[in-house]
């Protein structure tokens, strides 16, 4: 995940030729040169763009900073320096929002008119116009993000945060304990509930006040397409990734009702949602030992390649690193050793979900996540570092160009790399030994894993967003809040909760982005991209072998183009090849289909329990 105040090319690298703000400035209306007094030109437009830049840039590492001490040190004070920096920030992009809104139907220079509507997209959560909106607002958002992070839960006698449950929902095997802390946890989003409604009110408000007709449409208009139509190319992407997870969803099921028996598994009902390794049900892969063919070969555990090498999170982080810099890239500054948040501190509060941050948008580089040795951190750190070496590529672009081509872009860098942990990488770093990589026999249970892994997430990462475009547009109201979250979670999952679910809870308040309203589309989207950068990059460093093994570790000419694409910044739209990107989503996932029909048992259905 991206960490950056201004929430934000790569696209012809996959056709394979291309891959082949400070408390000095004023929040006052006005501030930063606005040319709002005078007609709007061309010529007016230019200097509004160039001295919002200039404002943005001074005040996006305040808030940077801002934003970091309270992310490492959740206490009173830096909550309140949080809200009275995003109420700030969110009353200056707002006005800049609105002037640039003045250019709507001006005839503009490509470049300018790029600016232009990145500016009127800035936002997340738009503030209305009205004195003391953007405080209620930053109020709000702080106290939710705050009640997620500071959450533990009582179990077996002591208090346990939510990294440590984490870990618990992928090794525990007991149905009732599962139930326990899935239940436990999911009550600490209750209290959201009322918060998230008025949240939900003003922002809306804020969005109408910029022209968009709720929060929903202004995220939706960020991928150079209208709203409309990306919501449509969103669901029609769906269709054709949806038969590849319908046979996962049947092979599991399967599998957890050989294991639990028709009591607990039912086959002919949705899959308990606390049953599935992972606190949310995206990510299905700790069930492998469950889910492997019976009789079939174990692989190699990498948690336990990792414990018996000794990794602690700092060696995690620099083999990671050196993954990028064997391709070529800088190493990071030492300021990155220095600041970084990697383990979890035993004195304070902090928020533990893995972030990459930019302070300055220059060079002041940092990860913040409480690093535990095992595969999933590694995979994770490794995609982390996806978002500060993109970051480092492109700060010397104008500044609303130092970002992502869009935010799914900036996902599938990272998850891209995250895919070259294989099998040989392993063995390039000394983790695995030669004669431990496994044969091609192996090659069912090497993609399973990955399948498990990652066409899981994929209606769950489209379950994220389809509920919250349906509160922003009032399709699902404040009364309905969880029933409508269960509603979809079944439609596109599967899955059902492991006991009743009334409005009393707020279950979608569980995860961090609903908490800390972080657009989750990107996620899906780059897990469309990842395989076509992960494939085209294979190709060009002359792969020959299975895809699913192929890394690109220590290749320079890959690594060369990779980073041309990463200088590039936003400064291109995507509109037009991201349409030609998507149109083939589901190449890159087919080598799964193949193994999925062979390993589920002829009588699990033949999909999820609509």
């Amino acid at each position: 995940m991206i960490a950056k105040p201004l929430l934000r090319t790569a696209v012809s690298w996959i056709a394979i030729a291309a891959f082949a703000a400070a408390c000095a400035t004023s929040s006052t209306p006005g501030a930063g040169g606005s040319a709002s007094s005078g007609p709007a030109t061309a010529e007016s437009a230019a200097t509004f763009v160039q001295n919002a830049e200039a404002e943005l840039m001074r005040r996006s590492e305040y808030e940077g900073r801002v934003a970091w001490v309270y992310n490492t040190n959740i206490n009173f004070d830096t909550e309140w320096l949080l809200q009275r920096s995003d109420a700030e920030g969110t009353e200056a992009r707002v006005r800049l929002a609105s002037e640039a809104g003045r250019y709507a139907n001006v005839e503009l220079p490509a470049d300018t008119r790029r600016k232009v509507d990145l500016l009127r997209l800035s936002l997340t959560l738009p503030a209305p116009q009205r004195e003391g909106a953007a405080s209620q607002l930053s109020e709000i958002t702080t106290r939710l993000a705050s009640t997620y992070s500071t959450g533990r839960i009582d179990y077996q006698g002591r208090q346990v945060t939510l990294d440590e449950l984490e870990t618990l929902m992928g090794t525990e095997r007991n149905p009732a304990r599962l139930e326990e802390i899935w239940t436990k946890w999911h009550a600490v989003a209750a209290p959201m509930r009322q918060d998230y409604a008025r949240m939900v009110e003003i922002a809306n408000e804020g969005a109408r006040d910029l022209g968009f007709a709720n929060v929903g449409q202004m995220w939706l208009s960020k991928y150079d397409m209208p709203a409309a139509e990306m919501e449509t190319e969103v669901e029609r992407l769906w269709g054709q990734l949806q038969p590849f997870y319908e046979q996962l969803h049947c092979l599991v099921r399967a599998r957890l009702n050989d294991r639990y028996g028709d009591a607990v598994v039912p086959m002919d009902q949705p899959i308990r949602a606390d049953l599935l390794g992972n606190m949310w049900a995206q990510d299905w892969s700790t069930l492998m030992p469950i889910v492997r063919q019976p009789g079939s070969r174990a692989t190699y555990d990498t948690t336990q390649l990792l414990t018996r090498a000794r990794y602690t999170p700092v060696s995690m982080t620099e083999t990671a690193e050196r993954f990028y810099t064997s391709l070529g890239m800088p190493e990071l500054p030492d300021t990155f050793w220095e600041r970084s948040l990697l383990t979890r501190p035993r004195d304070r509060d902090v928020v533990c979900h893995a972030s990459a941050w930019d302070i300055d948008n220059v060079d002041d580089l940092r990860v913040k996540q409480c690093i535990q040795i095992n595969a999933e951190h590694f995979q994770t750190i490794h995609h982390e570092l996806g978002h500060n070496f993109y970051q480092r590529a492109y700060n010397q672009q104008p500044f609303l160009y130092r970002d992502g081509a869009h935010d799914g872009f900036h996902e599938a860098i990272g998850d891209f790399i995250a895919l070259n942990i294989t099998p040989q990488y392993l063995v390039d770093i000394n983790l695995l030994r030669r004669n431990q990589i496994p044969p091609e026999s192996a090659d069912t249970n090497l993609l399973l894993e990955r399948a498990l892994e990652k066409i899981s997430f994929l209606p769950f990462a489209l379950t994220m967003d389809q509920w919250r475009w349906q509160v922003f547009d009032g399709r699902i109201t404040p009364d309905r809040y969880n029933a409508a979250w269960w509603e979809l979670r079944q439609r596109y999952q599967g899955i059902r909760p492991p006991n009743a679910r009334g409005e009393e809870f707020f279950d979608p308040g569980a995860k961090y982005h609903i908490a800390n309203n972080v657009p989750y589309l990107r996620y899906f989207l780059s897990y469309v991209l990842q395989f076509q950068f992960y494939e085209a990059a294979c190709r060009q460093a002359g792969w020959q072998g299975p895809l699913h093994r192929c890394t690109v570790y220590g290749n320079r000419e890959v690594g060369e183009r990779f980073q041309r694409m990463l200088q590039m910044g936003s400064s291109h739209p995507v509109a037009g090849r991201a349409r030609s990107l998507h149109r083939h989503a589901a190449d890159g996932w087919r080598r799964y289909g193949p193994l999925l029909p062979t390993a589920h048992d002829p009588n699990a259905g033949t999909k999820p329990r609509p």
